[in-house]
């Protein structure tokens, strides 16, 4: 049974599930090498929920019944955390990466704690978004999936099991197919950013938020959408690599809120997130009434 949980990484997504967790009244750890470079604000939140920060490892997992990897995505580092874990966790604990796009099978290659690793992939912001992507393999135990999925729902959330390891999940994968198609767009000069996400805000999104793609097909008619997927995909974009939208601009500096700069201009980037967050909140709140 999960209690104790430590979440590995104070960054934005790590601070946000461990949030989500204290708040449901588990016993939580945050580490992060880095801890004095936290914002007083972050420090703050984390000892309103009575989380325990930590900038030493070993003391950091060492009761824990779930160890949540949310340190940046990079495979090296990852794999550098993993094998720490290997030799002082539990050995009932469950590993679970928040790794937005690698594999899980990328992960446990060459790990003895294998078994015991899955994929819980979070959305920011953490404590807010319900779905969570839980990937296993077909070695994973039942009983870990059974229990992450109860803790999950326990807090709140909605969580969806995979039946394959693939990069990327669900959720990123349709996320990225939109955003080629809408960088062609741009590319081409068919509208500006303004214009397309306007078209998604006030368009597509609006549907999405209560209806998923096959829900939407089933209400246009499954004949009506075969005839637009036939005409329509030969048109669509296929590029392999990044667009140039975004790796021009990631050259030049131009990340997005966290730059001032990216697509648009922020002259108060942390407003602008926080506004986010409220408005994501709103919308699951208005979603739960409706449901």
């Amino acid at each position: 049974m999960i209690k104790d949980i430590t979440v590995l990484g104070a960054g934005t997504m790590g601070l946000g599930i461990a949030k989500l967790f204290a708040s449901h009244g588990f016993d939580v750890s945050l580490y992060d090498p880095n801890i004095q470079s936290l914002s007083e604000s972050s420090l703050q939140a984390a000892k309103a929920l009575s989380i325990v920060v930590y900038s030493d490892f070993e003391k950091a997992v060492a009761t824990a019944d779930l160890i949540v990897e949310a340190v940046p995505e990079q495979l090296n580092l990852k794999h550098d955390v993993f094998r720490k874990l290997e030799v002082l966790i539990k050995p009932t604990a469950i590993v679970a990466s928040n790794t937005s796009t690698f594999s899980l099978q990328e992960l446990v290659t060459g790990l003895t704690i294998a078994d015991r690793m899955i994929i819980a992939h979070f959305v920011n912001p953490a404590d807010v978004v319900p779905v969570v992507e839980i990937v296993g393999l077909p070695s994973t135990p039942p009983r870990i999936l059974n229990e992450t999925v109860s803790l999950l729902q326990h807090c709140g959330k909605a969580p969806v099991v995979l039946n394959k390891d693939i990069p990327g999940f669900i959720l990123n994968r349709l996320q990225a197919a939109l955003m080629r198609e809408a960088c062609y767009l741009l590319e081409s000069g068919v509208a500006d950013a303004g214009q397309i996400d306007t078209v998604v805000r006030e368009g597509l999104g609006l549907r999405w938020a209560f209806k998923g793609p096959f829900e939407i097909a089933d209400l246009g008619g499954l004949d009506i959408w075969g005839k637009v997927t036939g005409h329509l995909f030969p048109e669509l974009d296929n590029r392999s690599q990044a667009p140039q939208a975004i790796v021009q601009r990631t050259d030049k500096g131009e990340l997005g809120v966290k730059s001032g700069k990216g697509f648009y201009e922020y002259e108060d980037p942390r407003g602008t997130a926080e506004q986010m967050g409220d408005l994501l909140q709103q919308l699951v709140a208005l979603k739960k009434k409706i449901d």
